[in-house]
């Protein structure tokens, strides 16, 4: 999850020099315990709390650009004048106080509750009395509270497949399957919020159906609910393999909140677990299930993992991380079939194992988009504003294929699943906004983090800057002289210097 923010500098309720505040900057102090910045915005001084409203991180150590200061961790923004949560995946505004200047100082007084801003109900002709999400994760909930944070004042309906209200998926790989994250962390919004809100939650509810001309989904129970403006964001789901005895009761997935239940319920007896797969979210498995004590073996085909994504010198990095906690690793083989109990590899070795993970990747959901004769290529093809091939219908999230500096793209990243929501929620109202943001993810592990900016696809030159192995490094991913990517360890501020020119 990552450890909050601890106060220090200067007690601001004691006065500071406003010589000392920069005036393109932040400076950070505390009050009472609490870290917070002061700035200098258009010639006043404004006070915010120090703590990102996500995780914690300390926002002092970010990038501020204009009146917005940018989390060093997950890249959410807020702004610096009244504290608003501008972008995902921070949704709560910051905390702020009065500032009392007086001979040459700045004085933090109390909380300023009245500096938040409050969303005007918007009142527009063109305004659509109902708006439906077909998706309750990162996309669907993002746009559903944004809906919101934008006065929009008509009925929401979001449809979640999933029994469980909108909840945190990157960390069910991280802390939460580790056994460190308990339960009540997961949910993003407490029992009430979506009611306070207004955002009618319609869970275990499966859309099948969606009749573009009428305007009308249908459930999978045959329910039949109307819209005005629709949103779909339905996500992807996790692939199987086709192989012998991959059907058995302890071969997993981890895709979802109840696959994560399925999973710690399997290895609660469990010694040894054998991971298919050597991406992001098996890694993260990996280190998660050694932090429990468990033996682990991991097999994937390629000869080092995520090699064709980091680049060698931070591939090799993360292998032998993994590797000194004791994750044994199979590269070069591929399955062949499983009886229960141990894993055939295509050696004809046998890895016995209790349980068995596969993290073979996602493919976007387009049963329905399909279905309902929109664009699908690898996705549900948006245009620039993330508007379907049907005017009125958006799409989000991973299973959104949109431009992105010149080319078509579907990215399965939370933080971007969580922007597009939010962006597309503005043009279900009409704002015409195009998606520009990077992509941007973050993986964690054994107490370490390497955070990721871009779409590095088909890189042919990598520039090494610094050494991941001592956590300090930025790497750059280039083809030919464009800039496609770029990857960090302990280096959150330069990741960030290089948003602006990795935007679409």
């Amino acid at each position: 999850m990552g450890d909050a923010t601890p106060a220090s500098g200067p007690d601001l309720r004691q006065g500071v020099p406003l010589a000392d505040i920069p005036p393109e900057g932040v400076f950070a102090g505390q009050v009472d315990g609490e870290p917070v910045l002061l700035a200098w915005v258009d010639g006043r001084m404004h006070a915010v709390s120090g703590r990102c409203s996500h995780y914690g991180a300390p926002l002092a150590e970010g990038l501020r650009r204009g009146d917005v200061i940018h989390c060093p961790w997950h890249h959410a923004c807020f702004r610096l004048r009244d504290g608003a949560a501008l972008k995902a995946p921070a949704f709560a505004d910051l905390p702020c106080w009065q500032v009392e200047e007086r001979d040459g100082l700045a004085y933090v007084r109390g909380r300023d509750d009245d500096a938040h801003p409050r969303p005007r109900a918007r009142r527009g002709r063109e305004d659509p009395e109902r708006i439906a999400i077909v998706g309750a994760g990162a996309a669907g909930y993002a746009a559903a509270v944004q809906l919101r944070a934008l006065g929009y004042a008509g009925a929401i309906d979001l449809f979640g497949a999933d029994p469980e209200p909108p909840y945190d998926r990157p960390n069910l790989s991280k802390d939460y399957l580790a056994g460190t994250a308990p339960a009540e962390w997961i949910p993003l919004q407490g029992p009430d919020f979506y009611a306070e809100q207004g955002i009618r939650l319609h869970l275990g509810r499966a859309i099948t159906a969606l009749d573009q001309h009428w305007r009308q989904l249908t459930d999978a129970h045959g329910d039949k609910f109307g819209y005005e403006r629709l949103l779909l964001a339905p996500g992807a789901v996790p692939n199987r393999l086709p192989l012998p005895g991959f059907d058995a009761a302890n071969v997993c997935v981890l895709r979802s909140l109840a696959d994560a239940d399925a999973l710690l319920a399997r290895i609660a007896h469990a010694r040894r677990v054998v991971l298919v797969g050597a991406g992001f979210i098996g890694l993260e498995a990996a280190a998660a299930l050694r932090a429990r004590g468990l033996a682990v073996e991991v097999v994937a085909p390629e000869p080092l993992p995520l090699g064709g994504v980091l680049g060698e010198v931070l591939a090799r990095d993360l292998l032998r991380r993994h590797r000194e906690h004791g994750v044994a690793f199979h590269l070069g083989r591929k399955p062949q079939a499983f009886d229960g109990g141990a894993l055939v590899l295509d050696d004809g070795s046998r890895l016995d194992c209790d349980a068995l993970l596969l993290g073979v990747g996602v493919k976007p959901d387009l049963a329905l988009a399909r279905a309902a004769g929109l664009a699908v290529e690898d996705g549900i093809v948006v245009d620039a504003t993330l508007q379907t091939s049907v005017p009125g219908i958006y799409a989000a999230g991973d299973a959104a294929r949109f431009p992105y500096r010149g080319q078509p793209a579907r990215v399965e990243h939370w933080v971007h699943a969580q922007r597009q929501g939010q962006v597309a929620a503005a043009n279900l109202l009409g704002a015409g906004q195009a998606f520009t943001d990077p992509p941007f993810f973050w993986t964690h592990h054994y107490g370490t983090d390497l955070r990721y900016l871009g779409l590095g696809r088909g890189f042919d030159r990598v520039e090494v800057d610094g050494d991941p192995a001592a956590d300090d490094c930025l790497v750059r991913y280039f083809r030919g002289d464009t800039l496609l990517a770029a990857a960090a360890i302990g280096r959150d501020r330069a990741l960030l210097e290089l948003e602006p020119a990795l935007r679409g």
